[in-house]
Protein backbone atom coordinates (compact mmCIF):
# COMPACT_ATOMS: atom_id res chain seq x y z
CA UNK A 1 0.00 0.00 0.00
CA UNK A 2 2.94 2.24 0.53
CA UNK A 3 3.93 1.99 -2.98
CA UNK A 4 0.50 2.71 -3.92
CA UNK A 5 0.17 5.93 -1.98
CA UNK A 6 3.73 7.20 -3.39
CA UNK A 7 2.33 6.46 -6.81
CA UNK A 8 -0.92 8.84 -5.90
CA UNK A 9 1.34 11.36 -4.49
CA UNK A 10 3.46 11.09 -7.42
CA UNK A 11 0.34 11.83 -9.62
CA UNK A 12 -0.24 14.77 -7.16
CA UNK A 13 2.77 16.18 -8.02
CA UNK A 14 2.69 16.00 -11.50
CA UNK A 15 -0.81 17.46 -11.06
CA UNK A 16 0.45 20.98 -9.56
CA UNK A 17 3.20 21.26 -12.26
CA UNK A 18 0.57 21.38 -14.73
CA UNK A 19 -1.78 24.02 -12.78
CA UNK A 20 -4.32 21.37 -11.49
CA UNK A 21 -5.17 20.97 -8.06
CA UNK A 22 -2.31 18.35 -6.89
CA UNK A 23 -4.63 15.27 -6.20
CA UNK A 24 -3.51 11.79 -7.40
CA UNK A 25 -5.23 8.55 -7.29
CA UNK A 26 -4.24 4.79 -8.30
CA UNK A 27 -6.08 1.91 -8.40
CA UNK A 28 -4.80 -2.00 -7.25
CA UNK A 29 -5.74 -4.58 -8.48
CA UNK A 30 -7.00 -7.77 -6.38
CA UNK A 31 -3.49 -8.96 -6.81
CA UNK A 32 -2.04 -5.83 -5.56
CA UNK A 33 -0.35 -4.67 -9.04
CA UNK A 34 -1.19 -0.96 -10.10
CA UNK A 35 -3.95 -1.00 -12.70
CA UNK A 36 -4.36 2.40 -13.73
CA UNK A 37 -3.10 5.74 -11.86
CA UNK A 38 -4.26 9.38 -12.43
CA UNK A 39 -3.99 13.30 -11.31
CA UNK A 40 -6.78 15.72 -11.72
CA UNK A 41 -7.20 17.73 -15.18
CA UNK A 42 -9.91 19.45 -14.64
CA UNK A 43 -8.47 22.48 -16.48
CA UNK A 44 -6.64 20.98 -18.90
CA UNK A 45 -9.61 18.75 -20.26
CA UNK A 46 -12.46 21.44 -19.35
CA UNK A 47 -14.10 18.74 -17.57
CA UNK A 48 -15.68 19.46 -13.83
CA UNK A 49 -15.34 15.43 -13.26
CA UNK A 50 -11.79 15.61 -14.27
CA UNK A 51 -11.03 14.03 -10.85
CA UNK A 52 -7.84 11.85 -10.63
CA UNK A 53 -10.31 8.90 -9.02
CA UNK A 54 -12.77 9.52 -11.75
CA UNK A 55 -9.89 9.34 -14.53
CA UNK A 56 -8.21 5.72 -12.58
CA UNK A 57 -11.39 4.17 -11.91
CA UNK A 58 -12.06 4.28 -15.87
CA UNK A 59 -8.85 3.40 -16.53
CA UNK A 60 -9.22 0.58 -14.73
CA UNK A 61 -12.34 -0.41 -15.73
CA UNK A 62 -11.19 -0.36 -18.98
CA UNK A 63 -8.12 -2.01 -18.03
CA UNK A 64 -9.94 -5.42 -16.34
CA UNK A 65 -12.75 -5.29 -19.23
CA UNK A 66 -15.14 -4.96 -16.82
CA UNK A 67 -17.60 -1.65 -15.16
CA UNK A 68 -16.77 -3.10 -11.66
CA UNK A 69 -13.55 -3.47 -9.48
CA UNK A 70 -14.31 -6.16 -7.20
CA UNK A 71 -11.43 -6.76 -5.03
CA UNK A 72 -9.84 -3.45 -6.27
CA UNK A 73 -8.53 -0.56 -3.85
CA UNK A 74 -8.26 2.95 -4.67
CA UNK A 75 -5.62 5.27 -3.54
CA UNK A 76 -6.29 9.16 -3.25
CA UNK A 77 -4.33 11.76 -1.96
CA UNK A 78 -7.40 13.40 -0.54
CA UNK A 79 -10.47 12.52 0.46
CA UNK A 80 -12.96 11.80 -1.87
CA UNK A 81 -15.55 14.21 -2.60
CA UNK A 82 -19.06 12.80 -3.02
CA UNK A 83 -19.19 12.60 -6.62
CA UNK A 84 -16.12 10.46 -6.42
CA UNK A 85 -16.93 8.55 -3.27
CA UNK A 86 -20.18 7.58 -5.06
CA UNK A 87 -18.52 6.72 -8.30
CA UNK A 88 -15.66 4.47 -5.80
CA UNK A 89 -19.10 3.27 -4.44
CA UNK A 90 -20.63 2.03 -8.67
CA UNK A 91 -17.23 0.25 -9.20
CA UNK A 92 -17.68 -1.60 -6.27
CA UNK A 93 -13.93 -0.66 -5.16
CA UNK A 94 -12.99 -3.17 -1.75
CA UNK A 95 -11.65 -0.56 0.09
CA UNK A 96 -10.78 3.55 -0.41
CA UNK A 97 -7.48 4.55 1.23
CA UNK A 98 -6.83 7.87 1.44
CA UNK A 99 -4.26 10.69 2.48
CA UNK A 100 -5.55 14.33 3.61
CA UNK A 101 -9.29 14.88 5.26
CA UNK A 102 -10.94 16.84 3.48
CA UNK A 103 -13.76 19.01 6.04
CA UNK A 104 -15.11 21.22 3.18
CA UNK A 105 -15.63 18.63 0.16
CA UNK A 106 -14.76 15.63 1.22
CA UNK A 107 -17.93 13.21 1.18
CA UNK A 108 -16.48 10.00 3.07
CA UNK A 109 -15.53 11.31 6.19
CA UNK A 110 -17.03 14.46 6.08
CA UNK A 111 -20.00 16.06 4.10
CA UNK A 112 -22.59 13.27 2.77
CA UNK A 113 -20.69 10.39 4.16
CA UNK A 114 -21.81 8.70 0.86
CA UNK A 115 -20.96 5.20 2.60
CA UNK A 116 -22.81 5.67 5.87
CA UNK A 117 -26.06 7.44 3.86
CA UNK A 118 -28.98 4.56 4.24
CA UNK A 119 -29.46 3.78 0.54
CA UNK A 120 -25.80 2.83 -0.41
CA UNK A 121 -25.35 -0.13 -2.02
CA UNK A 122 -22.03 -0.45 -1.23
CA UNK A 123 -19.90 0.29 1.36
CA UNK A 124 -16.56 -0.31 1.03
CA UNK A 125 -13.75 -0.30 3.58
CA UNK A 126 -12.09 3.10 4.42
CA UNK A 127 -9.11 4.37 5.62
CA UNK A 128 -8.08 7.85 6.34
CA UNK A 129 -5.03 9.68 7.12
CA UNK A 130 -2.10 7.60 5.12
CA UNK A 131 0.52 9.86 4.86
CA UNK A 132 -1.87 12.82 5.48
CA UNK A 133 0.56 15.59 6.42
CA UNK A 134 2.45 15.27 3.06
CA UNK A 135 -0.71 15.19 1.46
CA UNK A 136 -2.19 18.14 3.29
CA UNK A 137 1.42 19.88 2.83
CA UNK A 138 1.19 19.46 -1.52
CA UNK A 139 -2.52 21.23 -0.62
CA UNK A 140 -1.54 23.90 1.37
CA UNK A 141 1.70 25.06 -0.79
CA UNK A 142 -0.47 25.22 -4.38
CA UNK A 143 -3.21 26.67 -2.48
CA UNK A 144 -0.77 29.42 -0.82
CA UNK A 145 0.70 29.99 -4.41
CA UNK A 146 -2.33 31.14 -6.08
CA UNK A 147 -3.01 33.34 -3.31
Amino acid sequence: MADAMQAALDEARAAAARGEVPVGAVVLGPDGRILARAGNCVEAAHDAAGHAEMIALRAAAHALGSPRLVGCDLVVTLEPCPMCAAAAGLFRIRRVVFGAYDPKGGGVEHGPRIYAAPGAQHRPEVVGGVRESEAAALLRTFFAALR
